[in-house]
């Protein structure tokens, strides 16, 4: 039985859940819950479906990443100057595909096939899930060191905790992370 696009586009929720907690200002965070903005573009790719010309996940995911800068740069003009900054709106968007890239990395991924990239972007959808899972803490200080490459210090001083705190926090996170991958998955947690 084929799935139906909106099956196809849940499966990224987690994924532009993660992103987007990354890339919406902080100063925002009060004001925008970051689960709205993930509804938004998703119901936006589902609208704009006959649109996509891909045919991949990668493709897909490279899509939604689009939608969500987009609508990432809509929320910083809202609050921000009324103005449309197109160099914000391409900020927004390589940004969002370093992170995600550095979440591909951080899988450990070497295979160029195209099999190889459909598992590589099945494991970074898998990721997100088990990301979303942790408790907020957790999630917040391996983002910040591993998708934002904070340093332990930097992230203490972001979090107002210690440096060995937020070393336990990277450590509990990174077990429960593991916890969650079987063996075959090839995934060890280092950057």
């Amino acid at each position: 039985m084929a799935r139906g696009i909106a099956d196809e586009l849940e499966e990224f929720r987690s994924y532009l859940r993660l992103l987007a907690r990354l890339h919406l200002d902080r100063r925002l965070r009060a004001k925008v819950d970051v689960s709205d903005v993930v509804q938004e573009t998703l119901l936006q790719a589902y609208r704009a479906r006959e649109g996509f010309r891909g045919s991949t996940q990668e493709e897909r995911a490279a899509w939604l990443r689009r939608i969500l800068s987009r609508n990432l740069a809509q929320l910083a003009r809202e609050f921000g100057s009324k103005k449309r900054d197109i160099d914000r709106e391409r900020r927004i968007e390589h940004s969002l595909g370093d992170s995600s890239g550095r979440l591909e990395s951080w899988l450990r991924a070497d295979g160029t096939s195209p099999s190889e990239a459909a598992m590589r972007q099945e494991r970074v959808l898998r990721l997100a899930e088990a990301m979303a899972s942790l408790p907020e803490e957790e999630q917040e200080v391996l983002v910040l060191h591993h998708c934002q490459g904070w340093t332990l210090a930097q992230i203490g001083a972001e979090v107002s905790r210690s440096v060995p705190a937020v070393a336990g926090l990277l450590r509990r996170g990174l077990a429960k992370l593991r916890e969650r991958f079987r063996p075959t998955d090839s995934w060890t947690g280092k950057p």
